[in-house]
């Protein structure tokens, strides 16, 4: 799920809120509610099991993609994303909560997912925060 320059609401807020023009738009702190964004960095940039991000080869399985974000946002997925390994450690992001889980067991708030733009890149991926949704392994 990610694109080239955003998508839809991820990328016209990239635009306005890299140019200081998008009120509302919080610095290092986690969006909490559906549809709200925060501007923020990137803090680590990995697989699912260490911290240094390896593109596969051959069929394209590897051991996915994983990120960390300044304000404590995490994304995960068992795919490589092709745009996070354009990332880098450092790099500024505005990320957007876009959608909440449903149905889940009291205290299990996995499955939260974001919408993450790079402000160098124009790169976008839109990732949960577990590799399980809420009710899950």
């Amino acid at each position: 799920m990610a694109g080239r320059f955003g998508k839809g609401l991820a990328g016209v807020l990239v635009l306005l809120g890299g140019l200081g023009l998008v009120p509302g738009v919080a610095e290092a702190q986690m969006p909490t509610r559906i549809g709200t964004c925060v501007s923020t960095t990137i803090t680590r940039i990995g697989t699912r099991f260490s911290d240094t991000l390896v593109k596969p080869k051959g069929d394209g399985t590897g051991d996915g993609t994983s990120v960390d974000l300044k304000n404590g946002v995490y994304g995960i997925s068992y795919a490589y994303i092709e745009p996070i390994g354009r990332s880098r450690v450092g790099d500024r992001v505005l990320t957007c909560l876009v959608a909440l889980p449903t149905g889940c067991p009291k205290g299990d708030d996995r499955g939260k997912m974001y919408t993450t733009t790079n402000l160098r890149t124009l790169d976008s991926w839109t990732l949960p925060d577990s590799q399980h949704m809420c009710g899950g392994a």
